[in-house]
């Protein structure tokens, strides 16, 4: 996979603005498209795409294959006939800044309902015929998954392993009665995540002709509570009753002085090499459906990972295993190709992840926020990078670059700003970082919205190993000005970055090229 020099904005879709609670894949996602182009960018980096479970986190997801409904565009609805106007007026008053998670996902449900029903009772044969042919299409993960989000609903949203045992242990004639009794429920399941991909695909298709492309995201682990551990045990190290044996986190580090405590259960590696990574495979071979670049997530967990035995309150007494290293990514080279992966490779970073990297010519990330304290020879310094990684200001885990600088050390301010080459105290020494990522060798470059925007701590998008008020955070409208489009197209310019193409939003089904 070629990886030509570039550079783009980190912006998970609900953070994009627009009236309806959350940020959405309509019009506001075309126009961001939109500004991308005029800002010479070339590379547009989102979360996990997926249905968030526990926190609302895109890390914590009822299916690694599914997509979030709540991403559904209310306005291509109105367009596709499956709502009408009307259906959109009575809404809640959400606020603009932020997702009201409470607030939205009641009503963002009730919608998709009406819409489903509409769908039942006045849908085209040509609709229906599409629905079929994605459910066949899917159906290695999709039945699954509607299946198990049916029966959730049902259960008031009690977690798999409360079931009754027929359920739970997937006992195949209880499995079958359940089908018949939430027939409805899992037809409604399908549409959901029909219209899902049908909305992601246009929105993909539209960036395509801007040139712009999508770095997508695959967290290493998956949730306890999902569609992909209750429909594989056999996958995981669970005990007989279907809870985890051991759970994924990482010991004490920079984000929290008593580790993190994720909570997912462990791979059964030996398992996964005997089917030649089968469920693997199909994992990415999805996520390679939606995105064209991969950033895989906790990388140093396919050299090694921090297990803890599930029950303990902190990850503070866990041991490091061995993970599936060379086997897994010669397996996937040979059944795939060469992949355009990116390698999250932070956090405590031994020899033999770095070796495991190498081997495999995958670009790492490089952290801008983490360079200053340790002199000269700090490896995220832009002058000790290397052409094959990537750089960011900061990224969703971290502080934004501005709450950063305001509680970093009074010697680590100041060597960022002899470093920089600026006396700025604020906004000056957030966008000469910007331009020092935009300026090194490093093949891709990319900052959060949030630094283009100069925020505070009050933008942060997460704040690992805190259970909540996470992942709300979203863009106004107002916030994305032609002054900004211009400063970011003079960067990219300047710096060698700029990808040409371009196109014009012209509505919500119409796409102009120029």
């Amino acid at each position: 996979m070629k990886f030509d020099r570039l550079s783009g904005i980190l912006l998970h879709p609900t953070s994009l603005p627009g009236p309806y609670g959350i940020g959405d894949l309509g019009p506001a996602a075309f126009r961001w498209v939109d500004f991308l182009g005029r800002s010479g960018c070339g590379l547009w980096q989102v979360l996990p795409l997926g249905p968030t479970g526990y926190g609302d986190s895109p890390y914590q997801c009822f299916s690694a294959f599914a997509g979030n409904p709540n991403l559904i565009s209310p306005e291509l609805l109105v367009e596709k006939g499956l709502l009408h106007p009307f259906d959109l007026v009575d809404r809640p008053i959400f606020p603009d800044d932020r997702v009201d998670f409470g607030l939205l996902i009641p009503w963002k449900g009730s919608l998709l309902d009406r819409a489903f029903e509409r769908y039942q009772s006045r849908a085209q044969k040509s609709l229906r015929a599409e629905i079929e042919d994605f459910q066949s299409e899917h159906a290695h993960w999709l039945e699954d998954y509607a299946l198990f989000m049916a029966i959730k609903e049902a259960h008031g949203g009690a977690s798999w392993t409360t079931w009754e045992s027929g359920l739970r242990l997937r006992d195949p004639d209880a499995l079958a009665g359940t089908r018949l009794a939430l027939r409805d429920q899992i037809v409604r399941q399908v549409f959901r995540q029909y219209i899902f991909f049908l909305q992601w695909s246009q929105l993909r298709e539209y960036a395509h002709q801007h040139g712009i492309q999508i770095i997508g995201d695959i967290p290493i682990f998956v949730a306890h509570d999902s569609a992909d551990v209750w429909s594989h045990p056999e996958l995981f190290n669970l005990k007989p009753d279907g809870n985890p044996v051991v759970v994924a986190g990482v010991p004490p580090d920079y984000f929290s002085p008593t580790g993190q405590l994720w909570g997912n259960p462990i791979y059964r590696w030996k398992i996964h090499a005997a089917d030649g990574y089968a469920w693997w495979l199909e994992r990415i071979k999805a996520v390679l459906a939606q995105v064209d670049f991969i950033r895989l997530d906790h990388f140093r967990g396919f050299a090694g990972y921090w297990e803890v035995r599930a029950g303990l309150p902190t990850a503070e007494k866990g041991r490091w295993v061995r993970g599936p290293g060379r086997n897994f990514f010669r397996t996937i080279q040979s059944t795939l190709g060469s992949l355009p992966l990116i390698a999250e490779d932070l956090g405590e970073i031994t020899p033999d992840v770095v070796a495991l990297r190498e081997q495999f010519q995958l670009p790492g990330m490089k952290i801008l926020q983490f360079a200053f304290g340790a002199g000269a020879q700090a490896p995220f310094l832009p002058h000790n990078y290397s052409r094959n990684c990537v750089v960011y200001t900061g990224t969703h885990d971290n502080d934004t670059s501005l709450g950063w600088f305001k509680t970093a050390g009074e010697d680590e301010r100041e060597y960022c700003r002899r470093y920089l080459g600026t006396k700025g105290r604020g906004r000056e020494v957030v966008w000469q970082m910007i331009r020092s990522a935009w300026a090194s060798v490093a093949i891709f470059a990319l900052a959060p919205m949030q630094d283009f925007l100069v925020l505070d701590t009050r933008g942060r998008m997460n704040f690992p190993g805190r259970p909540g008020g996470n992942w709300s955070w979203r863009v106004t409208g107002e916030a994305l000005t032609e002054g900004l489009e211009e400063r970011i197209l003079e960067l990219n310019e300047t710096f060698g970055r700029k990808q040409s193409r371009q196109a014009e939003y012209t509505g919500a089904g119409g796409l102009h090229t120029g």
